[in-house]
């Protein structure tokens, strides 16, 4: 347990916001990094050979459901294997993109990575949510609690009997101002919120390879 691991998501390359405010944290990081990339390489999403492997004995399985457990299992120790998270998750249509969803969908495995309460094996990791997005969905915005992403990933990450992850979220917002014109007023606001973004990610990473050398010294 001595990397970061690092998921990404969004479909824009190098010109997602997610992934370049993840770019700051990976830079003042100081380890490994571990990185998947779900937008170059997505997972398929979870089917019945993925569900049914996870309760049949490993010598019943079908050739679809070995399958379907040998990516599971590399996925999870992946998972499992990390000591800080790192998840660049733009909104897209106001949730997770879909390949973001995918991967959750293979590696939440009761008895395995959720639903173990006290004794969660990820209890206590620190993980950052990076999720840039168009418009603005803070108190006074039009599109105020409009926002379904960033409260479900508090909750599937955070939540003590799920992965009870010590979760920090960095929301750069407003990115269409850059690009539609009925929004142009904002761009300065936009530009404030990723400057803000940029500064965030720096510090959390500094703060937590304070955390994880801490652990592993002890």
């Amino acid at each position: 347990m001595s990397y970061l691991l690092r998921i990404d998501s969004s479909a824009s390359s190098d010109a997602s916001f997610s992934r370049q405010v993840a770019d700051s944290f990976t830079g003042a990081w100081s380890g490994d990094v571990v990185r998947r990339d779900l937008a170059l390489n997505p997972i398929g999403h979870l089917d019945a050979a993925g569900i049914t492997a996870r309760t049949t004995p490993a010598d019943q399985h079908t050739p679809e459901q070995k399958a379907a457990a040998v990516l599971q299992d590399e996925l999870v120790e992946e998972f499992l294997g990390a000591s800080a998270y790192l998840f660049a998750v733009p909104v897209y249509n106001y949730s997770m993109p879909s390949v973001f969803k995918a991967w959750l969908d293979h590696i939440m495995i009761a008895g395995r990575t959720i639903g173990l309460g006290d004794a969660t094996l990820t209890a206590g990791r620190p993980a950052v949510i990076v999720s840039a997005r168009g418009g603005g969905y803070g108190p006074g915005a039009p599109m105020h609690g409009k926002d379904f992403l960033v409260p479900a990933l508090e909750t599937i990450l955070g939540d003590p009997n799920l992965m009870a992850l010590d979760v920090r979220t960095i929301t750069p917002e407003l990115t269409y101002a850059l690009t539609m014109e009925p929004l142009r007023h904002l761009l300065p606001l936009h530009q404030a919120s990723l400057e803000n973004a940029h500064a965030q990610a720096r510090r959390q990473a500094e703060d937590i390879t304070k955390i994880t050398a801490a652990q592993t010294a002890i």
